[in-house]
């Protein structure tokens, strides 16, 4: 299959604070060969929590097209003077009707058009509306514009996800995991040419707990008492996945996790 029936797609785990910031800069700084869309999920951005406009630029800056969200977009209350003005900025589809933002764009890639639906489950999360029955809705929308569509199912449960990429199969291009910055070790291309991840991970702290200083998350957890989670210090690492996408047919031709860590602990 020639390059030009194909286009690669770089999907980027939660990025989780300045330790996730760079190490997402030094590794797509890096690359060798330059992917034909960068997604990176950016909830976590802000010192661990929501987005600001500040950080948006900086990775825009170094080719990141795309950002979805999920439970903790909205952390901030400074994104809702500029979510509006970034076609390129998502937060999860299934939020009530007329909350700020949108749910999924149409990006113009070099050779194709990439549609990009963000998600978010219901599981041990907020009590959304059905993140099926907006797909459902949005779906055909989308595919209006484009067969290549990529789902970040941002979602607590394994079994939420799972189902959701079964869900989608034939249907979309690929359904990728967030939200737990644990990556695993089930990426597959489902029979009807979806491919799936249950989660792409984190570019983030190495040595915390899913990115927060170990400290602080043992003040909550063993001494069940109220603590400001920090995140944590030390090396860190990128996590994520390569798809190559089939243009004609919108199938994945295959699914590659990512997964480097980097030494540098500079988090002031």
């Amino acid at each position: 299959m020639s390059i030009s029936q194909t286009i690669s797609i770089l999907l980027l785990g939660d990025v989780i604070g300045k330790p996730g910031r760079q190490a997402l800069v030094q590794y797509v700084t890096n690359l060798k060969s330059r992917p034909d869309v960068i997604v990176a999920n950016i909830e976590n951005v802000a010192h661990g929590f929501g987005v600001t406009e500040k950080y948006i630029q900086e990775l825009m800056e170094i080719g990141v097209d795309v950002f979805t969200g999920g439970n903790h977009t909205f952390d901030r209350k400074e994104l809702f003077a500029f979510i509006d003005r970034y076609e390129c900025l998502l937060r999860p589809a299934n939020y009530p009707d007329g909350t700020p933002g949108k749910g999924f764009c149409i990006h113009q890639a070099q050779h194709a058009k990439v549609g990009i639906l963000n998600l978010m489950g219901r599981v041990f999360m907020e009590p959304l509306e059905s993140p099926f029955l907006v797909a459902d809705r949005l779906l055909p929308t989308i595919s209006r514009q484009t067969n290549l569509i990529i789902v970040d199912m941002h979602a607590e449960a394994t079994s939420e996800k799972v189902a959701m990429g079964w869900y989608l199969s034939g249907r979309v291009s690929a359904v990728v995991g967030t939200h737990t910055h644990v990556q695993t070790a089930d990426e597959r291309i489902l029979p009807g040419g979806t491919a799936y991840i249950t989660d792409i991970g984190c570019c983030g702290p190495v040595e915390g707990i899913i990115g927060m200083e170990r400290a602080t998350v043992f003040r909550r957890l063993i001494q069940q008492l109220p603590c400001r989670f920090e995140v944590a210090p030390g090396p860190h690492m990128v996590n994520g996945v390569n798809l190559v996408l089939d243009i004609a047919t919108g199938k994945a031709v295959s699914i590659t996790r990512i997964h480097e860590e980097q030494t540098s602990s500079d988090v002031s």
